[in-house]
């Protein structure tokens, strides 16, 4: 679960009250295995199964049997390196009587309530459907408690989503298949599931019928091998066009490097460079801005009486000199979606989890525990803005100078991932600045 406590394991199904998440599968009809009076036991061969190191996959098997000669076997097939599972029904029907019913696969889930945020911003916790229509289709918790959805589909999968793990079943993709929720108030309950098509097997004939299960990480690359749109699930919320990228080129660059904290800092330069020209002339405006403050100052001081007047003379020296008050800005805005971006991929990427940088960051998905980040990022902050022309109005520059520390405050508990890309990029904002007032100066 965490680095600090590395013996206990992340459990992703569990039947534990008040924290149940599990998968379930069996055979609907009025013969059995599973019907009004309850759920079929079924018998395994052996108490333990072992991969063995000459093993690829193994196959699990257990056994139903009735007295008229229905016999079902349920055979659960595990490969080495794979984090699905084939479910398979085999149905061996020696009764006298035709014999006739519906798989059926479903996820129950008592969720945990989301506590990491930023600002609203935080993973999808809730479950999802796939179909040829919609490709990636979410379904929050709060609709489930509105109305049972009741929908066929061919194909397509189901899945509930949490940080970083995912749960899903992937039917048989040339079958109608009913899907359906449920909620449970008593328990607080949500179940997702599906009916396939019914199956009639004769008397002395054998059928089967099989799905998948997927219980693992959200792994983009692996999840599209198990079924076509299931990498949707690794979801970076509006931006994920913007996400994608900056994670496939840190991918990359991992790939050379074997470092993601290394990966974020680089990817940090390429934004940077992707917005030098931009920046560039935000700053030349800053910098002009710097060289007017004195004139500034004087346009105050004589017209102190009237605001109307000091406006207006402040715009004259404003379209006189050539210089855009608001540009100063246009980098920050510019920032704020590539930032929100990167704190989607640095919290709901897997790969990320328990990623190491140096010395005393050893996971960059958490808080930089010594907050060695955030102070280093709040006087990165407080160097550009002594590059930047002060506010004129008292009452702004004194915000303005409380802002380092309120930044930093504010990013002492985000990913320390995500501290570092701002640390740098503030780094390369402030020399960037710098370079611009010299030339502007001289």
């Amino acid at each position: 679960q965490s680095l600090d406590n590395s013996k206990k394991s992340t459990v992703l199904f569990t039947d534990e009250p008040g924290n149940l998440y599990v998968a379930q599968s069996g055979l609907i009809s009025k013969a059995g295995p599973d019907n009004e009076q309850g759920q079929a036991l079924y018998t395994a061969e052996k108490t333990d199964y072992v991969l063995t190191p000459d093993q690829q996959k193994m196959d699990v098997k257990l056994s139903w049997q009735n007295q008229d000669g229905l016999k079902i076997t349920k055979i659960f097939t595990f490969q080495r390196g794979r984090y699905d599972v084939l479910v398979k029904y085999q149905i061996d029907n020696q009764a006298t009587q035709a014999w006739s019913g519906q798989f059926y696969a479903q996820l129950q889930n008592q969720p945990v309530p989301v506590t990491n945020s930023f600002f609203g911003l935080h993973t999808y916790t809730g479950a999802a459907i796939s179909s040829p229509e919609t490709h990636y289709e979410k379904i929050n918790f709060s609709e489930f408690q509105k109305k049972n959805l009741d929908r066929t589909i061919q194909g397509g999968w189901l899945a509930m989503q949490q940080r970083y793990f995912l749960g899903a079943w992937i039917p048989d993709p040339g079958a109608q298949n009913r899907y359906y929720t449920r909620f449970d108030a008593n328990n607080n309950n949500y179940t997702l599931g599906y009916v396939g098509p019914i199956v009639d097997v004769a008397p002395g004939q054998n059928s089967a019928v099989s799905a998948k299960i997927y219980a693992g990480p959200e792994v983009a690359n692996e999840l599209a091998k198990v079924a076509p749109h299931l990498e949707l699930t690794v979801d970076y919320g509006w931006l994920w066009p913007i996400s994608v990228v900056i994670f496939s080129v840190m991918t990359y660059i991992h790939h050379v490097l074997g470092n993601w904290g290394w990966s974020v800092v680089l990817v940090t330069v390429l934004i940077k460079l992707l917005f030098y020209k931009l920046s560039a002339t935000s700053y030349y405006s800053m910098a002009k801005m710097r060289k007017l403050m004195p004139q500034m100052g004087a346009i105050k001081e004589r017209f102190r009486e009237d605001k109307q007047k000091v406006s207006q003379a402040m715009m004259a020296l404003y379209k006189k000199e050539k210089v855009n008050p608001l540009s100063g800005c246009l980098p920050m805005l510019v920032q704020i979606p590539f930032f929100i971006a990167l704190y989607y991929v640095l919290i709901e990427s897997v790969e990320l989890r328990q990623a190491p940088f140096v010395f005393w960051i050893k996971d960059l998905s958490i808080r930089d525990p010594y907050f060695v980040l955030p102070i280093l990022m709040g006087i990165s902050m407080f160097l550009q803005q002594r590059l930047s022309p002060a506010a004129t109005d008292p009452v702004q520059a004194k915000m303005m100078m409380f802002l380092p520390v309120i930044f930093t405050v504010f990013f002492s508990a985000f990913p320390s991932g995500l501290v570092l890309y701002w640390l740098v990029n503030n780094c390369l904002s402030a020399l960037q600045q710098w370079y611009i007032m010299r030339k502007v100066n001289a």
